[in-house]
């Protein structure tokens, strides 16, 4: 009788006799390196990563010398059971030990692989960050314009129509303002003002009354959702004739490319370029309680049954004394990424600062303190000679929230 030929171990696809091994090899250190990260962000490091180094190599080792005993104290134990089998211990199979150690990595590594991605800003789907400018900012449109005379002293992206978060409710302020309605007058916060598109958190419970005044400070200064909304929501007509209303205050001041869609910022569709923002703060600068209370550090306010609650200023640079600003906003939503607008006192003049899309948490200040430097040290215009007004503005199309 022939001798039957044995599988050949040449080669890893020639192999099912190693492939146990090489699974149970690939599964620790697919473990290691998950969970690496985790041990160091915790502070524990050192002791989790001596434990992974065991664990990997007890993996590795193989269901045989797994079954080995690891100290003498064992093997006495299982001489004694043998002796004694009333008292034995219940027997546990190897496989068995394994799934039950298996189980939470198996959860760690699935919930790492179903985990959404970050979502993307339409700038960064769009490709306007990897536009190369000589700032290197994080921001992907950046503008410097002389408030006096218009001159555009730095550009990058300008004229890109984007999403522009709560650098809205500027746009918002002048229309209160506009409305002439009495600012003592006391509004209702309702549940109609809760925000159902994003789902942003508000300390204004649905039945606090403050002031129109102190709903549109804390708009401006706080950037607070609920507080534009109502003022939104109690104009004359409702919050459609007010939404109405900015986009009539915005064709009036040459905001050609802007829409506006709610008071708050907090839709995708509120678009605007950096061209249109630096005319926005030219209007709103002429408006005193917009430069007042957008440049206010903190506010505190008596809402209705509650104790008094302090709000303070979103931009991090009111606080700076090396900053002199006189009007201001930010905005974040996805859509829009990081945004930034300012009126500051620079190089002995007045200038207008436009930051939309920023990468970071924290660069569109980072990039205001690049485009600062840069200018105060006389270098000049990025992109040539050029005025707010003498561009016809551009715009890109992208897919907003809702649509």
């Amino acid at each position: 009788m022939p001798i039957p030929r044995l599988p050949s171990c040449h080669g890893l696809l020639a192999a099912p006799c190693l492939a146990p091994r090489l699974t149970t090899l690939l599964t620790a250190l697919v473990l290691a390196v998950t969970t690496a990260p985790v041990a160091a962000e915790s502070g524990a490091a050192p002791k989790r990563a001596v434990e992974g180094k065991a664990a990997a190599r007890k993996a590795a080792a193989g269901p045989q010398e797994a079954r080995k005993p690891r100290a003498a104290g064992q093997t006495a134990k299982a001489v004694r059971s043998a002796a004694n089998p009333d008292r034995a211990p219940r027997a546990v199979s190897a496989t068995r030990r394994a799934a039950v150690g298996a189980a939470p990595a198996a959860r760690r590594v699935s919930a790492v692989a179903t985990s959404a991605p970050p979502r993307l800003s339409v700038g960064q789907a769009i490709g306007l960050h990897n536009v190369d400018d000589p700032l290197d900012l994080h921001s992907s449109v950046a503008l410097l314009a002389d408030q006096a005379t218009g001159e555009v002293l730095f550009a990058k992206n300008a004229d890109a129509v984007l999403p522009i978060a709560s650098i809205t409710k500027v746009m918002t302020s002048m229309v209160v303002l506009d409305s002439g309605l009495p600012l003592d007058e006391v509004l209702e916060i309702s549940s109609d003002d809760i925000d159902t598109e994003k789902g942003s958190r508000s300390r204004l419970r649905p039945g606090t009354r403050l002031t129109r005044g102190e709903l549109l400070h804390l708009a401006l200064m706080a950037s607070e959702n609920r507080a534009a909304h109502a003022l939104g929501r109690h104009h004359p007509g409702g919050l459609e004739a007010f939404v109405m209303a900015m986009n009539a205050k915005a064709r009036q001041i040459g905001m050609l490319a802007s829409r506006f869609n709610d008071p708050t910022g907090l839709s995708g569709r509120n678009v605007a370029s950096a061209r249109d923002l630096a005319r926005m703060m030219q209007a709103a600068y002429d408006y005193p309680l917009v430069r007042q209370y957008s440049v206010s550090p903190e506010l505190q306010v008596a809402a209705s049954g509650d104790r008094p609650l302090l709000f303070r200023n979103t931009n991090r640079l009111i606080d700076q004394p090396t900053w002199s600003i006189g009007l201001q906003k930010t905005g974040y939503i996805s859509e829009a990424g990081r945004c930034l607008i300012m009126q500051v006192a620079l190089s002995s003049r007045s200038v207008l600062m436009v930051l939309l899309d920023s990468s970071g948490r924290h660069s569109r200040y980072g990039d205001a303190q690049r485009l600062r430097d840069w200018l105060e040290s006389g270098a000049g215009t990025a992109r040539g000679p050029g005025r707010l007004h003498s561009e016809q503005p551009v715009s890109v199309r992208y897919a907003s929230a809702g649509s």
